[in-house]
């Protein structure tokens, strides 16, 4: 992402539905299928502006990795020198089965060679240790959004169960989220493609998802959002994906 997408991020994530909804609904499943201990190790890959990291310091200890320099700027203001991983190349330089959770919200869409990440996770976790991916879903919602971001793909729940093999990986949960609003989404992106956003709005990484609703649809949005991320119901389509899987 460019320096306008980090501080367009930095501004919206803390209270914006989506962003504080994907964090809660990444912590419940982290504490339903292997609650912290004081003790045990997350790395948060992809860590961005180092939000959920922050909110995960208070159950476990946190490590945060990323590649591009204005999130490592962000990341060594909030976090210290000894937690904070810059990575330089294809291999993290972490010892083999030294942790016990990997998180990936909206990172694997990123790379080039996700297969390759996520082996990286199987070779960085314990025994037992469990990874947790959200991923944009759907090509047909992919817009200019997606451009500005950097994406490679969108995913569909077949694409994103294969990266993370039976033979390798429990599969504790895998489905769509942001259900809900999905039909407005797609609406604003298939509008978008017709009515190309102005080159200042565009650079600016302002978009209609990230403005922040009033404060009584926001927090509506959120209690949806992540009370369907919590169903086990194989919704057909979102917005969104989410894999929970553990290390056999």
């Amino acid at each position: 992402m460019n320096a306008a997408e980090y501080a367009n991020l930095d501004a919206v994530e803390k209270t914006h539905w989506y962003y504080a909804g994907k964090r809660e609904l990444v912590r419940w499943w982290i504490e339903r299928v292997a609650p912290p201990e004081k003790e045990s190790v997350l790395l948060d890959c992809g860590a961005g502006t180092g939000r959920f990291a922050l909110e995960m310091q208070e159950r476990c200890r946190v490590l945060v990795l990323d590649d591009h320099e204005e999130a490592l700027a962000l990341l060594r203001k909030r976090f210290r020198a000894e937690q904070v991983i810059a990575l330089a190349g294809d291999a993290v330089p972490l010892p083999e089965g030294s942790l016990d959770y990997v998180t990936a919200l909206d990172v694997l869409e990123h790379v080039p060679d996700d297969a390759a990440v996520a082996r990286g996770f199987h070779r960085l976790l314990k025994p037992g240790g469990v990874a947790v991916v959200t991923v944009p879903a759907s090509m047909a919602l992919w817009s200019d959004w997606d451009e500005a971001l950097h994406h490679f793909r969108r995913y569909n729940r077949t694409q994103l169960r294969a990266l993370f093999p039976e033979e390798q990986w429990d599969l504790v949960f895998v489905n769509y989220t942001n259900v809900v609003a999905y039909p407005a989404v797609w609406l604003v992106r298939k509008w978008r493609k017709i009515v190309r956003p102005k080159p200042a709005e565009a650079a600016s990484g302002a978009r209609a998802e990230d403005r922040e609703p009033a404060a009584w649809l926001n927090a509506l949005l959120r209690k949806i959002f992540v009370t369907l991320g919590k169903w086990r119901v194989p919704f057909p389509f979102g917005v969104s994906l989410i894999l929970v899987a553990r290390k056999r």
